[in-house]
């Protein structure tokens, strides 16, 4: 999708999304949600620590090479660059902290490790938490696992690996997936194909985050047959991300949100 597009699609959530404060929204649960998860503003002391590492990152001009399994393309970067150019903001990586935090998850997986800050944000929030995270390219992997230390996450167990390959032993072997969190591959037909081999271990109280739902036509449309999954019955659209929920309690309801 065209740059433009995406802007102008952008623009156009912001005027239809309702505000963060959870006025409209009439379920008590997604009520709370939007109050207490996406309009929350408390900082917690491990966002200085991942952020300072961040910053630190930014100023990393070292080489990198990248074997993308989406594209099958084996390409040089650096570094800043794959931080400027391809790892989410510190706003939405706090979000997935204030997730896997507000609902007390222990089971987390994420498809997409790069350089292993989303994953830190995933992990942080508590010792107990088991995250589980996979990422194509050995030395990105690499500069993942070195992150994880200088942050002292000793809870993460980084697979490297083709996601299609590892994913299905990843999770026969889960006894459930509390949150699942996918960013990785950006095609319809691969996000499509995660999140059926995901619902095996999907139970009632469990949440599935995709990234970048408008980044393209196809992205768009692997959204809009998420939504209607009959195993899905809430969802929200805050543009970087699609939420899912699967609670039964809840009636099917697809709601826009700024964030």
């Amino acid at each position: 999708m065209h740059p433009y597009q995406r802007i102008l699609k952008y623009i156009g959530h912001y005027f239809t999304a309702r505000n963060t404060r959870g006025f409209g929204v009439h379920s008590p649960f997604m009520f709370q949600f939007v109050q207490n998860v996406l309009g929350e503003k408390h900082y917690f002391y491990v966002f200085t620590e991942i952020e300072k590492l961040r910053k630190s990152e930014l100023q990393n001009a070292e080489a990198v090479h990248i074997k993308d399994f989406g594209t099958g393309e084996d390409r040089e970067s650096t570094v800043k660059d794959i931080l400027k150019k391809s790892v989410n903001t510190a706003k939405c990586g706090q979000l997935l902290f204030r997730i896997v935090h507000y609902f007390k998850f222990q089971n987390v997986l994420e498809l997409g490790t790069s350089l292993g800050f989303s994953t830190s944000y995933l992990a942080s929030s508590s010792s107990e938490v088991k995250c589980t995270t996979i990422e194509g390219s050995s030395e990105i992997a690499n500069r993942a696992r070195r992150n994880f230390e200088k942050l002292n996450l000793k809870n993460i167990e980084l697979v490297v690996g083709n996601i299609d390959d590892v994913l299905p032993d990843i999770v026969a072997k889960k006894e459930k997936l509390d949150l699942v969190y996918v960013d990785a591959n950006h095609t319809q037909e691969a996000t499509l194909r995660y999140f059926e081999m995901c619902l095996a271990k999907i139970h009632n109280d469990s949440v599935m985050i995709f990234d970048d739902i408008h980044w393209s036509e196809g992205m768009e449309e692997a959204w809009n047959k998420i939504i209607a999954h009959p195993a899905v019955t809430s969802t929200i659209d805050i543009f970087q991300y699609g939420i899912v929920f699967f609670n039964k309690n809840l009636n099917k309801k697809h709601y826009k949100v700024f964030y």
